[in-house]
């Protein structure tokens, strides 16, 4: 479930920044490459998720 959850966020937030950025540079919108762009993002985002490590970190002891 995480990841197609991932996967709708990354779409709607990157073809909304595509369009966005499009509008304000005055260039046609490319949906195709906003789709493509947010597969790129969702996965580098898994990959990120995948390498930091779950573990907490040992607590510090203060002795008096």
């Amino acid at each position: 479930m995480q990841y197609i959850v991932t996967f709708f966020w990354s779409f709607l937030l990157v073809s909304m920044l595509n369009y966005v950025v499009s509008s304000v540079l005055a260039v046609p919108f490319d949906f195709q490459l906003g789709a493509i762009v947010s597969v790129v993002f969702a996965v580098l985002v898994f990959i990120i998720a995948a390498i930091i490590p779950n573990e907490s970190t040992p607590e510090t002891t203060k002795e008096a």
